[in-house]
């Protein structure tokens, strides 16, 4: 990453700034910031509205680049991984992306993020917080080198219908890419690897490159982009995008078992809803023995999609059956624009995750006074939001 400017003390600039700063900050017409890691990162750039339109209707770049990165390497790396991570990591060829998660030994999650298999014996993990001690305590045995490789890699999101486009006006070949896949490019002087990944269940690649071709690629991207609507967003948008995709984020969905501090508000993947990532045959894996007794007797919390009556944002409401006996929280909602619908996650007791009478308590702020709402919600499947263009290869030319 680069430093702050010289000139100012670090008490007038407490955040670093990334790679892009300098075209992220000429964009960003609100001055609008928020702390991501430590790193200055876009809010909303000029119209929250626009930027999420943008995302389903053209295309959209987000400043990825505090996002957390180990470089994991050794002739034991797979053995390694597949013991840190509740997936396989031997189904994961060289080329592919895997969506994971890990645990702790009592089998409440640590973090959720994306395994890139770079090498037969190389890998990148990517996360929303930093584990590099937990990472280093479970290499104990494994002929594995774990490396910070955050300041080292620029990332740029480029999400939407017409994303696809902007990258094939921009010279690059990724008709054949597939999700889930990645490949290498000529980017200037050096190299970008471009992954068919994304937070926001849309058309979408993730591009990774050195901080010298940071603002190269920026550039070229905006070349390419002019006439297809490219803009950027900022996490307020994309904040959108990923709950109307069902996405969860650490820290929102759910405390880090490691910084969690009360022992009822630790859960598992099985009671987030990501049972489907463990693969329980590929051997022992870290918190197995304690996920299969949970498996067994049933979990007491369940992460699910709601439906809410109305057009007010739930946001941290309280679930009631019966509009009696609390259930639950909601931990992520929105009015969604794409949907035109009210949509929530929410944990709730899994006695109750049938959705059978329950309410959500809403305080709606109507000048000046909140006006408490018990409003109906109804659950449903999620992810709420999933075009077929997600996944089209090659992708459509909008």
């Amino acid at each position: 990453m680069t430093s702050q400017t010289p000139s100012l003390r670090h008490y007038e600039t407490p955040l670093l700034a990334t790679p892009f700063h300098e075209r992220t900050s000429a964009a960003n017409k609100l001055w609008a910031w928020g702390n991501w890691g430590g790193y200055t990162t876009a809010l909303t750039f000029e119209d929250l509205s626009m930027e999420h339109s943008a995302i389903r209707n053209a295309a959209t770049v987000y400043d990825l680049c505090p996002m957390i990165k180990y470089l994991i390497e050794g002739p034991e790396a797979e053995a390694y991984l597949n013991r840190l991570t509740i997936r396989n990591v031997a189904r994961l060829s060289v080329g592919g992306v895997q969506y994971t998660a890990w645990v702790n030994d009592q089998g409440h999650l640590l973090d959720d993020g994306t395994l890139f298999r770079l090498g037969p014996d190389s890998y990148r993990l990517c996360c929303q917080e930093r584990h590099l001690p937990w990472l280093l305590d479970s290499a104990h045995g494994f002929d594995v080198t774990i490396t910070d490789e955050t300041e080292a890699i620029a990332a740029l999101s480029l999400q939407g219908p017409t994303s696809a486009e902007v990258l094939r006006l921009a010279g690059f070949a990724i008709d054949g890419l597939k999700p889930f896949r990645m490949a290498d490019f000529l980017q200037g002087q050096g190299r970008v690897t471009i992954s068919r990944t994304g937070f926001t269940g849309d058309l979408g690649y993730e591009l990774w490159t050195t901080p010298d071709q940071a603002l190269p690629l920026w550039d070229r991207l905006f070349d390419a982009g002019r006439l297809h609507g490219l803009r950027p967003i900022g996490s307020e948008a994309l904040n959108i995008a990923r709950l109307e995709a069902g996405f969860i984020i650490t820290g929102m969905d759910f405390t880090p078992a490691d910084i969690c501090l009360r022992e009822d508000r630790l859960r598992s993947p099985l009671e987030m809803g990501l049972g489907w990532l463990i693969d329980w045959d590929k051997g022992h894996f870290t918190g197995k023995a304690a996920l299969l007794r949970q498996r067994d007797r049933g979990t007491t919390w369940s992460f699910v999609g709601l439906e809410i009556d109305g057009n007010i944002p739930a946001e941290g409401a309280i679930l009631y059956h019966a509009q009696k006996h609390e259930v639950g929280v909601i931990t992520g909602a929105c009015w969604s624009p794409a949907l035109k619908k009210n949509i929530a996650l929410a944990q709730i007791l899994t006695k109750h995750a049938g959705g059978a009478d329950v309410w959500a308590e809403i305080y709606a702020l109507r000048e000046l006074h909140y006006e408490k709402l018990m409003m109906r919600a109804r659950v449903v499947d999620r992810p709420f939001f999933t075009p077929d263009r997600r996944r089209a290869t090659p992708p459509g030319r909008f």
